[in-house]
């Protein structure tokens, strides 16, 4: 048994039962309640509220229909280097790799999440990604990649992830 545990239950103290219950109290307080945690100003988590409800992060689904260069590694990195810098986020990784004969699947690590994408040249269609939390701006990527990849359809679906954590 740990020995937080051991003082909680008394165990081991040779106390009466009265003396325990003022060891619990005193040695042992009970924990923060989620409300409390949740709005701590101390947090180190980077939850973010977004439409006044308290989340993980902001996870934009994004296809991208009708649209250009999506077989050209080079144009998707410095798009998703772009999107990274509107969206006030911090890139760690970048990995992309080009199928053959078409196609490029890749992942842009970044401090607050990820971007990520997978595209169908044959049939011009972006599958994307962008997760993001603290003051990150998920949505500025939008605009980006519908210039970006000339779309003639673009559409976003948005999960508030961590609800309730």
């Amino acid at each position: 048994m740990r020995q937080g545990a051991l003082l909680r239950s008394g165990k081991g103290l040779g106390l009466p039962g009265t003396a325990r219950n003022i060891v619990n109290d005193i040695a042992a307080p009970g924990p923060a309640s989620a409300v409390d945690r949740r709005l701590d100003d101390e947090r180190y988590d980077h939850f973010i509220v977004r439409n006044g409800v308290h989340c993980a992060g902001a996870h934009l689904i994004i296809d991208v229909h009708g649209g250009d260069r999506l077989d050209d590694i080079e144009h998707i990195e410095r798009t998703l280097r772009e999107c990274v810098d509107a969206a006030g986020a911090t890139l760690l990784h970048i990995h992309l790799h080009h199928f053959q004969p078409t196609g490029v699947s890749g992942v842009a690590v970044l401090a607050e999440s990820h971007i990520s994408i997978h595209t169908w040249p044959e049939v011009g269609y972006a599958a994307l990604d962008v997760f993001m939390c603290g003051k990150a701006e998920p949505d500025a990527c939008v605009p980006i990649l519908r210039e970006a990849f000339s779309a003639k359809r673009v559409v976003v679906s948005e999960l508030l992830r961590g609800q309730g954590a």
